[in-house]
């Protein structure tokens, strides 16, 4: 059974999945080797996975979509052709007046004007409605910090892989798996993590931890819609927003244990003075979702050099 100091541990891995268990355990109010059993048991129970993520602009996927379908006949013919194309990150069958919503990750606006158009003659397809984000404001599942332009060689490559299977991994195994001292492995863990290439973050597992009530929204408003989506992202049970432009000024998403939870997530961001209309729907089932450090994106090789140029640090 999870308690409030569980609660407390991951979130606090997710804003660092490194952080010292003496940092965690200052946090919590307990001793070093208690915390140390409660992330050891949360991990092993499958209630989290400490990974890397990486940044979506280190491999130049800078420009993020959500794609509302309108649908003739079977959505499940739609959403195996989705699941099938590398720009889809996220799609799924929804309830509500579009009945599959699929996100997008590519390099600039060109590409994804190529991708709609491929994705409007899916058999199926009679419609798509598009929301361009501008800034990712809150993602429980990444970072939103930027992207600082650093050169990247093949060993910072291999220990990013390796910290993607293992966010937690001790700077002597990293050394050892790449063939590096301690403190060079360190080193460049640490200026990757700074530059934002990767976050070591903690997902979880939402049917764990009782999660498993969740809905998407747009939004429409007044004034700034960056402000409001800043306010709005302190909100409990908001898990993710964007700013842009298109049919909403910001798309977001709500988890929560159970329905009056998700009831009332929505209701308090339909409280602020500045939301002047909300659209709902509800994810029925999941068909891909790749935001959660699960390998390394498309077009990624093992030596990629995807920031500035190439050379090899000193070690």
């Amino acid at each position: 059974m999870l308690d409030a100091v569980d609660a407390a541990l991951m979130r606090a891995l997710q804003g660092d999945g490194r952080a010292t268990y003496q940092a965690l355990a200052d946090g919590v109010g307990l001793s070093r080797t208690a915390v140390r059993a409660r992330v050891r048991r949360l991990v092993r129970g499958g209630a989290i996975r400490i990974v890397g993520v990486l940044h979506a602009g280190v491999l130049g996927m800078e420009v993020f979509g959500h794609i509302s379908f309108r649908v003739c006949g079977p959505v499940k013919p739609v959403l195996a052709e989705l699941a099938g194309r590398d720009s889809v990150t996220f799609a799924a069958q929804t309830a509500g007046r579009f009945p599959v919503v699929a996100h997008l990750r590519v390099r600039d606006d060109d590409a994804l004007a190529k991708e709609l158009a491929g994705l409007r003659t899916l058999p199926g397809v009679t419609g798509a409605e598009v929301f361009r984000a501008g800034s990712i404001v809150k993602d429980a599942y990444s970072s939103v910090r930027p992207l600082r332009d650093i050169p990247i060689d093949p060993l910072d490559w291999r220990l990013v892989r390796h910290l993607q299977r293992e966010g937690r991994a001790s700077y002597a195994e990293l050394a050892r798996q790449v063939g590096l001292s301690q403190a060079a492995a360190r080193s460049r863990v640490v200026r990757l993590i700074d530059a934002g290439v990767v976050h070591v973050t903690a997902l979880i597992e939402p049917s764990v931890v009782g999660a498993n009530e969740q809905l998407g929204f747009g939004v429409r408003c007044r004034g700034d819609a960056e402000t409001l989506a800043l306010r709005l992202g302190t909100l409990t049970g908001v898990s993710f927003l964007s700013t842009g432009f298109g049919r909403y000024d910001i798309v977001g998403s709500a988890t929560a244990p159970d329905r009056p939870s998700l009831v009332e997530a929505l209701e308090a961001v339909r409280s602020s003075p500045d939301v002047t209309y909300v659209e709902t729907w509800e994810h029925l089932a999941v068909t891909k979702e790749r935001h959660r450090g699960d390998g390394v994106p498309p077009g990624a090789p093992e030596h990629a050099v995807p920031l500035a140029g190439a050379r090899r640090d000193g070690d």
